[in-house]
């Protein structure tokens, strides 16, 4: 079996500028702190002799090749990302960077989401990607309009009760 991957789904190249700083500080502690402390730990289990039982050589080379595949990845992605910083000229309609308040029209639950770049996606916060079919179905709507959005668990039909570009208070 080899190791050919198909080629990942091109995702959209924006991102906020909260994203970008993120990313950025990651890359910097990746290349800067976490990968000279792992290959100086690789090279302390690398002298303890033979390393085909070497369990900490073996967890070290795997820790080193995910760094430098985060690394790798990181240095190719950032400088093909837009910042996106300003604010649409109808701030009433959903666009990127938007934090949206949703209904769903079935169960009348409310849930509040912040369209953003794929690469700064986090469910916890509610961040998710413009490429997903919630924020796809969104986009350019307005408040008081309803959607339809297919979800892995169905189509659902949701409204919009409130857009906004400023972070909710609390």
């Amino acid at each position: 079996m080899g190791r050919w991957r198909p080629p990942a789904e091109h995702s959209t190249a924006l991102i906020t500028r909260e994203g970008h700083a993120r990313l950025k500080h990651e890359l910097d502690e990746l290349w800067r702190l976490r990968r000279p402390e792992v290959v100086k730990a690789l090279a302390a289990a690398a002298a303890e002799g033979d390393r085909s039982e070497n369990a900490e050589y073996t967890y070290r080379k795997k820790q080193l090749a995910e760094i430098d595949r985060r690394v790798r990845y990181l240095s190719k992605r950032l400088p093909l990302l837009r910042v996106i910083e300003s604010t649409p000229s109808d701030p009433q309609s959903v666009f990127f960077g938007a934090w949206v308040e949703v209904e769903d029209v079935a169960s009348g639950e409310l849930a509040r989401y912040r369209i953003v770049g794929p690469d700064e996606t986090d469910a916890r916060l509610g961040h998710i990607s413009i490429d997903s079919p919630l924020a796809r179905a969104m986009l350019k709507r307005r408040v008081d309009d309803e959607f339809e959005a297919v979800l892995p668990a169905g189509p659902a039909r949701f409204a919009i009760v409130e857009v906004s570009y400023a972070p909710p208070a609390g």
